[in-house]
């Protein structure tokens, strides 16, 4: 694939800038009807498999989390993901973007993933409404540069 091709897919999958590859398990969390459909099934176009939900009884690759600032506590949240997670996997928090209902504060964000034992690489606009924060171990995050 060209690198023109590449930024072509980057434009309509908004998966492709999240860095998703293909047969990768991802494991949905806090699913509602406010989500971005768009990026989900990017997400599953990209992987080439269905997302599994919270009743998947195996590790995943990647954990995608759907947080918004009523759901609870967040570091409990992402100890949660964690636990999860395949050795070296990652968590894509997503969270409302500034001025939508839910909206979380971006040093909470860094807070609870520091309490949580995880470290903030990246953060995009995952769609209209949501915001995403890529969120790894110490570890993976420095195999991973």
């Amino acid at each position: 694939m060209s690198a023109t091709a590449d930024h072509a897919e980057e434009r309509t999958n908004p998966a492709a800038r999240l860095g998703f590859e293909p047969g990768q398990v991802v494991q949905e969390i806090g699913y509602d009807d406010d989500v971005e459909l768009e990026l989900r099934e990017g997400i599953e176009a990209t992987t080439g498999q269905d997302l599994v939900d919270e009743e998947y009884d195996d590790v995943a690759d990647v954990v995608l989390l759907w947080f918004r600032d009523e759901d609870g506590d967040l570091t409990d949240a992402l100890v949660d993901a964690i636990g999860l997670l395949e050795d070296g996997g990652t968590v894509w928090l997503m969270t409302p973007k500034t001025g939508r209902d839910g909206y979380v504060e971006p040093s909470d964000i860094n807070e609870a993933a520091q309490t949580a034992g995880l470290a903030q690489t990246k953060s995009i606009s995952a769609g209209k409404d949501w915001t995403g924060s890529r969120l790894v171990t110490p570890k993976a995050a420095k195999t991973k540069r």
